[in-house]
C-alpha cells in the first residue's frame, strides 16, 4: 500500500531513505529549510520551511495530511509532533522518541537515571558560570557539548579551565534549536567506539546489525568501517542496552545507538539517533543484505525484516569541502576513484560548499576476511583525491 510519507530534513541521509522508499513504490515529501537540499532532488514533491517554526510544520502537515512524518534532523519543534500522533498520524520511531533523543539531557537523564545503563559523569551548564562550576566537578580534561547539535556542532574537548571560555562559545554557536544549554561529560578514555545499528520493527523482534567502528574529528564523522572487532561479551552488553533503551523510546525504525568501548570500564553508552546513522552510509558498500536505509524504510512501512546478514567487509570516508561555495559546487578526481575496484562514489548534491562541509563519500568493499586496514587506508586515499571549487 502507497504512503504519503512527510520528511523533515533533506539531507544525504534522507535523500538515500527516499530512494529506498520510492522503490518500495511510496510518495515522499521532502522538507528542509533550504531549496535544492539533496533528499528534494528525488522526491515527489518538496517544501521549504524552517522547521522550528511550530506554526510553519503544522501548515505543511495540514496541506498534504500525510501518513507518516519521518524526522531526519534535530532543528524540528518535536513537541509538535505529538499533536501529529493524535491525529492518527504515525510518527517515526515516534513521537515521544523524537522528544527524547533531540535533546541531550532527556536522552541522558532516561538512560542513566531511569534505566541504569552505564554512561560517562555529567552535569550541565545554562550560564558560563555553570559551566565553570560543573566542569569543576567533573574534573579535566572533559567535553563539552551543546544539548541539541548534530554531526559534531558545538562540541570540544577541554583540557584545563583556559579553554572554557572558547568551548562555551563554540557550543553556543554550535547548538540546534533555541535551546542554550550544554552537557559537560567527563572525558572517557575508550579504546575504541562503534555504532550499533539498531533495528526495531511493528511486528518482529529487534534486530542488530554488525557493530560500525568509527573515527570522529571534532565530533563529526569522518570514516566508518564494518564490521568493527569487538569481544562477544562486550557486543552482548551493547546490544542488551540498545534494545532496553529503543524498548523504553518506543516505536519502529532504525536507530544509531553509539558506545564507547573500554578495556578497563567495559560498554559505555554514549549517544543515540532515532534515525539512519552517517557512519552508517558504510552498508552503501553491499556490507550487508539490506543496507541501513532499506532497513529503515521497511521498519517504517511496517514490511517484514527476516534477518540481517554481513555479505563483505566495508569501509567509508567522507569527502571534505575545502572552499566555500555559493554556486553550484564542482567536482575533480573522480575519474581516479571510480577506476579503483570495489569501490562507489556518491555525491550527495548540496547546492552549495562551505569549508569542512561534507559533500560526499567513498565506500569500498573486500571479502570478510580482508584486511581491514589496508581497506580503510584504501578508501580514505580515494576520498581524498576528490576535490570540490
Amino acid at each position: 500500500m502507497t504512503k504519503k510519507i512527510l520528511l523533515l530534513g533533506s539531507g544525504e541521509l534522507g535523500k538515500e531513505f527516499v530512494i529506498a522508499c520510492q522503490r518500495k513504490g511510496q510518495y515522499v515529501i521532502a522538507c528542509d529549510s533550504y531549496a535544492h537540499a539533496p533528499a528534494m532532488q528525488v522526491a515527489d514533491e518538496c517544501e521549504v520551511f524552517h522547521m522550528l517554526d511550530g506554526d510553519a510544520l503544522m501548515a505543511v502537515v495540514e496541506k498534504h495530511k500525510p501518513d507518516i512524518i519521518v524526522p531526519e534532523i534535530e532543528a524540528i519543534r518535536t513537541e509538535k509532533l505529538y499533536d501529529c500522533e493524535k491525529m492518527g498520524i504515525q510518527v517515526v520511531p515516534s513521537a515521544r522518541a523524537v522528544n527524547f533523543t533531540m535533546n541531550r539531557k532527556e536522552i541522558r537523564e532516561l538512560a542513566h537515571t531511569e534505566l541504569g545503563l552505564k554512561t560517562a559523569d555529567y552535569r550541565y551548564a545554562k550560564t558560563f558560570d555553570e559551566l565553570k562550576a560543573a566542569a569543576d566537578v567533573i574534573g579535566f580534561p572533559c567535553i563539552i557539548k551543546p544539548l541539541m547539535s548534530s554531526s559534531g556542532h558545538g562540541q570540544s574537548k577541554v583540557d584545563s579551565p583556559a579553554d572554557l571560555a572558547h568551548a562555551w562559545e563554540y557550543a553556543c554557536a554550535g547548538a540546534r534549536g533555541d535551546v542554550k544549554e550544554v552537557i559537560v561529560e567527563q572525558f572517557i578514555p575508550f579504546d575504541s567506539e562503534i555504532t550499533l545499528l539498531t533495528v526495531t520493527q511493528q511486528n518482529g523482534p529487534t534486530l542488530f546489525c554488525q557493530p560500525i567502528g568509527h573515527v570522529q574529528k571534532g565530533g563529526d564523522y569522518r570514516e566508518s568501517f564494518q564490521p568493527a572487532a569487538i569481544s562477544p561479551e562486550m557486543l552482548k552488553d551493547a546490544q542488551d542496552m540498545a534494545e532496553k533503551i529503543t524498548r523504553a523510546l518506543t516505536g519502529a525504525g532504525i536507530w544509531g545507538v553509539e558506545f564507547f568501548l573500554s578495556h578497563k570500564d567495559g560498554v559505555i553508552f554514549s549517544e543515540l539517533s532515532p534515525r539512519p546513522h552517517d557512519t552508517g552510509m558504510v552498508t552503501l558498500a553491499g556490507t550487508q543484505n539490506l543496507s541501513e536505509f532499506e532497513l529503515h524504510c521497511r521498519a517504517v512501512l511496517g514490511l517484514p525484516i527476516p534477518e540481517i546478514t554481513q555479505e563483505r567487509m566495508g569501509a567509508s570516508a567522507v569527502i571534505l569541502s575545502e572552499v566555500e561555495s555559493h554556486g553550484a559546487p564542482k567536482y575533480s578526481g573522480e575519474e581516479e576513484v571510480c577506476a579503483a575496484t570495489n569501490t562507489y562514489l556518491r555525491i550527495f548534491g548540496k547546492p552549495e560548499a562551505h569549508i569542512g562541509r561534507r559533500m560526499g563519500v567513498v565506500v569500498c568493499w573486500d571479502k570478510l576476511d580482508a584486511d581491514q586496514e589496508a581497506l580503510r587506508n584504501k578508501c580514505k586515499a580515494l576520498a581524498s583525491k576528490v576535490k570540490v571549487y
